[in-house]
């Protein structure tokens, strides 16, 4: 196995299991104690456990991910998938395991509060590592197959929102379903600024002779694609083509690393997306 491919792993495999972890110990320690949930198969699989009145919400949820494993097997992509099926493996584990860990007595906005911030984190870090945990993402990806014109966010947002709906309703109290609203938006915020917030996206820009090579490198290395831009030299006019490709930060590293193995010579511009976008709309906003 190359030295690429066990990186490549451990940088998935640290993310995904302590992203699980802290996203399990948000829900046994501040939501299920108290009939809370932010949706997600894991919020099913409470509802689920009431009305059945027995079961562990960790194997439930691992039961009610493996039709959606199966129906997304040849869709969602291979790389997707292993990513999701760990998350979802080692999510349903911990939240298990971590059930018996005495909950601490606070005030229920509190602990809304604190396990909305705990399963962002987590979900979060799951997310950073190119996974899931499974449940309503795959689900969402699934329908918005079918359903082009909606949005991959307001798809899983819906399946959330029904999920603890039907939190007040089993468990007949609407209130459980307002306060699960508080973890649903304080987890939303914390994985926005994880994901978001840290890892902004840049444009580069790359001229090269061997531009096809530097296309191939970004797409497997990066596993990133690349458009070609046609350009000429202003002095000798010369057809000069010109890559494109988006890329996080965190990756810019490697991309030059890969320009300068193939072609010394290459020249580039790194443009950020974010900071330029945000300029952008400041601008049309001021304008009207």
């Amino acid at each position: 196995m190359k030295r690429e491919t066990l990186k490549t792993i451990w940088q998935m495999g640290w993310k995904i299991t302590l992203g699980s972890a802290i996203f399990a110990l948000g829900f046994d320690l501040f939501l299920e104690p108290n009939n809370l949930n932010v949706g997600g198969m894991s919020g099913l699989a409470m509802i689920l456990r009431e009305l059945l009145g027995f079961g562990q919400i960790g194997v439930i949820t691992m039961l009610l991910n493996v039709p959606l494993f199966v129906l997304g097997a040849k869709k969602l992509g291979r790389k997707f998938l292993f990513g999701s099926l760990s998350g979802m493996l080692l999510s349903s584990v911990f939240i298990d395991l971590f059930a018996f860990i005495p909950a601490p007595k606070t005030e229920i906005l509190l602990d809304s509060l604190y396990g909305g911030i705990l399963v962002g984190l987590g979900i979060g870090l799951v997310f950073l590592s190119g996974g899931t945990t499974g449940g309503s993402d795959i689900a969402a990806r699934l329908l918005r197959r079918r359903f082009r014109s909606a949005s991959l966010g307001k798809v899983m947002l819906a399946i959330d929102l029904f999920i603890i709906t039907l939190t007040g309703i089993v468990f007949h109290d609407l209130s459980k379903t307002l306060y699960s609203a508080l973890p649903l938006a304080a987890s939303s915020f914390v994985m926005d600024q994880l994901l978001y917030g840290l890892d902004h996206s840049t444009v580069a820009l790359i001229i090269s002779e061997h531009y096809q090579t530097v296309s191939e490198q970004i797409g497997t290395r990066l596993d990133r694609g690349a458009t070609v831009l046609e350009g000429s030299g202003s002095y000798t006019g010369s057809p000069r083509p010109v890559l494109m490709s988006a890329v996080r930060q965190k990756e810019l590293p490697e991309l030059k690393a890969s320009l300068e193995i193939i072609n010394r010579t290459a020249s580039g511009l790194i443009t950020d997306i974010d900071r330029n976008y945000k300029a952008l709309m400041k601008e049309h906003c001021c304008s009207h």
